[in-house]
């Protein structure tokens, strides 16, 4: 990348983060339970079941990503429902009330199509949590674009979910904290920030995402610096 652009004013101010669980108070032991919680539960709850589980909210091994489609596999003994439930990508949705009709659309669509479902019950209850974030600065800054390939290898994991995922819901645009701040620089980095949209944070470890981070900036760095 040229060394010509102007010096931006803005450093990128690098934060960590960490989950803590909040009860709701709210169970569910069938899948008309589940569903009316799901309707009237607050929203960040919901957010807190797609997204809890990457920063090691939880410490059971789960077969899928989401803990409603874990808990129905694995408690109510609903697998092609489970399944359903298990491809729905949190990424697609900027609004999370959109997340919240996708999961109440599926759940109905099994609920009118098999009677059974209404009368299985599970012996171990669904839990609704919600998630509190807290923030902290590292004290860390990026001056520059380039520093990115430099910095992003020894970001921690909260690091990454506070700037990749947790920004999703803090931007209007549904964007995330690299994009938004490479936006500042002009057009020379339009083709970097297309790059990083393609990446899809919800079916890798956190530890993963950061990889392809630092994979993606070094390659597109070192492509126009070339």
């Amino acid at each position: 990348m040229s060394s010509g652009n102007s010096f931006n004013d803005h450093p990128f101010s690098i934060k960590d983060c960490a989950l803590i669980a909040v009860a709701t108070g709210r169970r569910a032991y069938t899948l008309t339970e589940l569903r009316n919680h799901i309707r009237d539960v607050r929203i960040d709850s919901i957010y807190h079941h797609f997204w809890g589980g990457l920063l090691g909210v939880g410490f059971e091994e789960l077969e899928f990503n989401n803990d409603f489609a874990n808990w129905c596999r694995k408690h109510l003994g609903e697998p092609a429902l489970a399944e359903q439930l298990s491809v729905i990508d949190p990424v697609e949705y900027t609004d999370l009330e959109g997340l919240r009709g996708k999961l109440l659309d599926i759940i109905d669509e099994r609920l009118d199509s098999n009677d059974i479902s209404h009368f299985l019950r599970s012996s171990r209850a669904f839990e609704f949590t919600r998630s509190l974030l807290v923030i902290f600065d590292t004290g860390r800054r990026m001056n520059l674009p380039e520093d990115l390939p430099r910095v992003l290898p020894d970001l921690s994991t909260g690091s990454v979910f506070y700037h990749f995922i947790d920004a999703r819901r803090r931007l209007e645009d549904g964007s995330d904290d690299f994009r938004f701040w490479l936006s500042s620089w002009g057009e020379d980095y339009s083709g970097l920030r297309r790059r990083l949209a393609g990446i899809d944070p919800f079916f890798s470890s956190l530890s993963q995402v950061r990889d392809e981070l630092t994979m993606v900036c070094s390659e597109f760095l070192t492509r126009e610096v070339g």
